[in-house]
C-alpha cells in the first residue's frame, strides 16, 4: 500500500520540477538564438518562421536539477541498490544523450554519428550499471526463463536505442513529442503508484513535471522546439523507465512497455514499412508520419495534436489495464486478447488515413468484399 507521504513527495517532486522548468526554458530560448540553434522552415516543415530549439536543454535541466534535489529527502532504506543504479544510468547516460542533441541542434549532426553516440548511451545504462532485460516468459507458460547474455545484452541496447529515436520521429508538430511523452510517463507514474515502486513514482513525477513546464512554451503556437536535445532524451529516459521500472520483463510485462510507447513505436514501424513499400532508405525523412496524414485529411494543427494525444491516452489506458490483469489467472488471454485487437485497430486505422500507401487497403478491401458477398448471392438465388 502506497503511503501518503510517498505520494506528497511525488506532489512536490512534480511541481518543483515544473517550476524550474518555467524557469528554464525561456532562458534557454535566448541561449538558442544567441548561438544560432534554430530550426530553419524546409519543404518537409510545417513551421513557417525561423524557431529556437535546444529545448531539451531546459527538460533535462529541470529533470536532473529536480532528481538532485528531491533525493535527499527520500529515506536511505526506500530505494534498493538496482534503484540507485537506475537513476544513476538514467542521469549518466541521459546526459551524454542531452550534449549529443543539443550539438545536432546547432550543428545538424551526420545519422551515424548520433547512432554510434546512443548505442554508446546504451551500454552505458548495460554494463556500466549492469541493468538489461533479465527474464523472459514463455506465453501461456508459468516458468520465468533467464536469458543468456548473448540475447539479453543486444535486446536491451535494440530496445533503447529503437525508443530514442521513435520520439525523435514524431516530433514533427508543436507539443507533439512533448505530450505524447508526458502521456507516456504519467501512465509510468500510475503504474508505478498501483505497484508500490518508489523509485517510479520519483523519476516519473520529476520527468513529468519537467515535460509540463516545457510543454507550455511548446504547445501550438510554440515559441521553441525541444530539438533533439529534447526528443532523444525523452526517448531514452522513457526506454529507461519503461523496460526498467518492474524490476522483471517477461513476454506478458513486455506487452506494457510497448503500450506505453504505442504511438511513436508504431508510427517507426509504419515508416519503416512505407520506405520498403516505396523501395526509399529506412532513415530518408518523409512526409508519411501520422501527424502529416492527419493533417492532409484536413485536420488543424492543433486539432491533430490533440488526436494524437488522444490515441496516446488510448494506448496507456490500455497498458495500465493490461499490467493489472497480467498475473491474474486470465493475464495470458487478455493479453493475448488486447494484442490482437490493437494490432487489427491499427491496421485498420493506418489504410484508412494512408499512413503506408494511399492505393494499397488490403484488409479494408476484404472486408469489403466480405460485405458485399451475401448481396451478390442474394440476387444470384
Amino acid at each position: 500500500m502506497m503511503s501518503g507521504w510517498m505520494l506528497g513527495i511525488g506532489l512536490i517532486s512534480f511541481i518543483a520540477a515544473m517550476a524550474l522548468a518555467l524557469g528554464f526554458t525561456p532562458l534557454v530560448k535566448k541561449l538558442a538564438i544567441r548561438i544560432g540553434a534554430i530550426d530553419v522552415p524546409n519543404h518537409r516543415k510545417v513551421h513557417t518562421r525561423i524557431m529556437p530549439r535546444l529545448g531539451g536543454v531546459a527538460i533535462y535541466g529541470a529533470f536532473t536539477v529536480g532528481l538532485l534535489l528531491i533525493l535527499p529527502w527520500v529515506p536511505a532504506d526506500m530505494l534498493s541498490t538496482y534503484d540507485r543504479n537506475l537513476i544513476s544510468a538514467l542521469l549518466v547516460g541521459g546526459t551524454l544523450i542531452v550534449v549529443l542533441g543539443a550539438l545536432d541542434d546547432k550543428f545538424d549532426l551526420s545519422a551515424k554519428l548520433k547512432l554510434l553516440v546512443q548505442i554508446g548511451a546504451a551500454c552505458i545504462v548495460v554494463f556500466g550499471y549492469n541493468i538489461k532485460i533479465d527474464l523472459l516468459n514463455i506465453p501461456f507458460g508459468s516458468a520465468m526463463q533467464p536469458l543468456g547474455e548473448w540475447l539479453s545484452i543486444p535486446l536491451t541496447i535494440l530496445w533503447i536505442v529503437g525508443v530514442t529515436n521513435a520520439i525523435n520521429l514524431i516530433d514533427g508538430l508543436d507539443g507533439l513529442a512533448a505530450g505524447v511523452s508526458g502521456i507516456a510517463v504519467a501512465t509510468l507514474l500510475v503504474m508505478g503508484i498501483i505497484m508500490s515502486n518508489e523509485a517510479i513514482i520519483i523519476l516519473s513525477a520529476v520527468l513529468l513535471g519537467s515535460i509540463g513546464g516545457f510543454l507550455f512554451f511548446n504547445f501550438h503556437p510554440a515559441k521553441i522546439f525541444m530539438g533533439d536535445s529534447g526528443s532523444l532524451f525523452l526517448g531514452f529516459a522513457l526506454a529507461t523507465l519503461s523496460m526498467l521500472g518492474f524490476k522483471q520483463v517477461t513476454v506478458v510485462s513486455f506487452v506494457t512497455p510497448l503500450l506505453i510507447i504505442g504511438v511513436p513505436l508504431s508510427d517507426t514501424f509504419f515508416a519503416i514499412i512505407r520506405r520498403w513499400v516505396h523501395k526509399k532508405p529506412i532513415f530518408a525523412p518523409d512526409k508519411g508520419h501520422l501527424h502529416h496524414c492527419l493533417q492532409q485529411l484536413g485536420f488543424s494543427h492543433r486539432k491533430t495534436v490533440l488526436i494524437i494525444y488522444g490515441i496516446a491516452a488510448f494506448f496507456g489506458t490500455c497498458a495500465i489495464v493490461q499490467s493489472s490483469v497480467s498475473n491474474s489467472g486470465l493475464g495470458n488471454w487478455i493479453t493475448f486478447i488486447v494484442i490482437c485487437a490493437l494490432v487489427f485497430l491499427l491496421q485498420i486505422g493506418a489504410e484508412l488515413i494512408g499512413i503506408v500507401d494511399q492505393s494499397r487497403r488490403p484488409v479494408l478491401d476484404l472486408l469489403a468484399r466480405l460485405r458485399m458477398k451475401p448481396q451478390t448471392d442474394s440476387r444470384g438465388k
